[in-house]
């Protein structure tokens, strides 16, 4: 039905040639806006009633006086289901280190939240199957659960701000405690309000997508990011740090790259350095972090990212 209409607007309505290199980018951008757009709605309104039960105080109070790497796990697996976007990052990462949460703890967290969204989860499997999205699971808890164990056993809370640890936030009255009509209506205004806040992201990504199926030639690609080059996993990553999304707006371009040969394992480094690693994250987490444990940071990120970028291109 999708198909159709996009294919009635581009060609009958607008009128363009059919084999032409605009209509190719229109239709994909008209098809994937509304497909997108429908999945985001549906999702986020799921998402937002679950997560309804997990506001930052409960989720503080979960992983708070955890042990080692029993503690990453749980707050990797959280940070699926409470999916936190990193203008959200410091007032989380101080409420965590306040709670006493261990500081390797909070970075699976903290990484985990961005990068593992669930709607991206269920928009990969709907246009590339469940298997892309388990890789895209998987790998995603993979990273948040080793970046997070090295930061913990390099005890280097020495490079946290110190005001953070002065810092103490209140808890404020928990989403938890509403009845079950009170969780509909916050999901149907939290719906309202990340649309308003992603949409123009979202229209930017399947326009860079709609720019890539129709005008950027397979050949480029293939020579600068394809299976023959050596170096393609690194080339994405680099490219992925300094565009700004979160997972489901960068699924667009995922899309349009993966239709033009890239490998999986190479697509999937560029999602996770946009999603985890770019460098407007970068700048709010230099609020709260000291220089060295941010290079530290960034340094583990790129290692363990290229090095899934690598993994699944050899199984695939």
């Amino acid at each position: 039905m999708l198909h159709e209409f996009s294919s009635l607007v581009t060609y009958n309505w607008l009128s363009l040639a059919p084999d032409s290199k605009l209509a190719a980018a229109v239709e994909f951008f008209i098809y994937d806006t509304i497909k997108i757009f429908l999945l985001l709605m549906i999702i986020i309104f799921a998402v937002s009633f679950i997560r309804s039960y997990f506001p930052p105080e409960r989720t503080k109070k979960i992983l708070s006086h955890k042990k080692e790497f029993i503690g990453n796990i749980l707050a990797a697996l959280l940070g699926i289901v409470t999916p936190f976007c990193s203008c959200s990052a410091v007032p989380l990462f101080i409420g965590f280190i306040e709670a006493g949460v261990p500081l390797g703890v909070t970075f699976s967290f903290l990484i985990s939240s961005p990068m593992v969204n669930e709607v991206a989860v269920v928009l990969l499997w709907g246009l590339f199957g469940w298997k892309i999205a388990a890789l895209y699971l998987g790998t995603g808890l993979f990273v948040a659960l080793i970046g997070g164990f090295i930061i913990g056993r390099l005890k280097l809370e020495k490079w946290v701000q110190e005001y953070v640890y002065k810092i103490r936030i209140g808890e404020g009255q928990e989403i938890a405690k509403q009845v079950f009509k009170d969780r509909l209506q916050y999901a149907k205004w939290n719906t309202i309000d990340i649309v308003k806040k992603v949409w123009p992201y979202i229209i930017v990504a399947i326009g860079i997508g709609g720019f890539i199926h129709g005008y950027v030639p397979q050949d480029f690609l293939v020579k600068y990011a394809g299976p023959q080059n050596p170096f393609a996993v690194p080339i994405a990553v680099a490219l992925g740090v300094p565009l700004y999304s979160n997972a489901a707006g960068v699924i667009p371009i995922v899309y349009a790259l993966m239709e033009k040969g890239l490998s999986t394992g190479t697509v999937l480094a560029f999602m996770m350095a946009v999603t985890a690693l770019s460098l407007p994250e970068m700048i709010i987490l230099r609020k709260v972090l000291k220089v060295p444990l941010l290079a530290v940071f960034v340094g583990i990120m790129t290692v363990t990212i290229t090095a899934v970028g690598y993994l699944f291109n050899a199984i695939l």
